[in-house]
């Protein structure tokens, strides 16, 4: 399968691909870049805010995924989920429903991609 980046109407840049995924394809495995628990302060006044997730089993630390990872944008009605591997410090995309060639991957940012728990950017909420 072939990932590419694309501007989006309303949320800047996206991950698409360019051939059908099934549902329940690994898409991408994305190793993750841990920051100390006393970098987020930092972090948060700068434009990587928008970028890294919260790691580890309490979410004391901070961690910006290479790859495509920190590029896929939120959806409520996601197509894809993740799932984190904290000892391997890995973040994995994963088609949570079959996805069209040319289509936005989508993740919900709650880690459910049934949640429908607004997140603080939502607009239209």
């Amino acid at each position: 399968m072939g990932l590419y980046i694309k501007e989006t109407k309303d949320k800047g840049r996206g991950v698409f691909t360019d051939e059908p995924i099934k549902k329940g394809t690994l898409i991408e495995i994305c190793p993750m870049i841990v920051l100390p628990a006393e970098d987020r302060v930092h972090i948060d006044e700068t434009k990587i805010f928008n970028y890294y997730f919260l790691w580890g089993d309490d979410h004391s630390l901070s961690a910006i995924a290479l790859g495509y990872g920190s590029l896929y944008n939120h959806s409520r009605k996601a197509n894809a989920n993740y799932e984190s591997y904290y000892d391997e410090n890995e973040l994995h995309i994963i088609a949570y429903r079959n996805i069209k060639a040319d289509e936005e991957i989508t993740i919900n940012y709650n880690n459910d991609p049934e949640s429908q728990e607004p997140m603080w950017f939502e607009q239209d909420v």
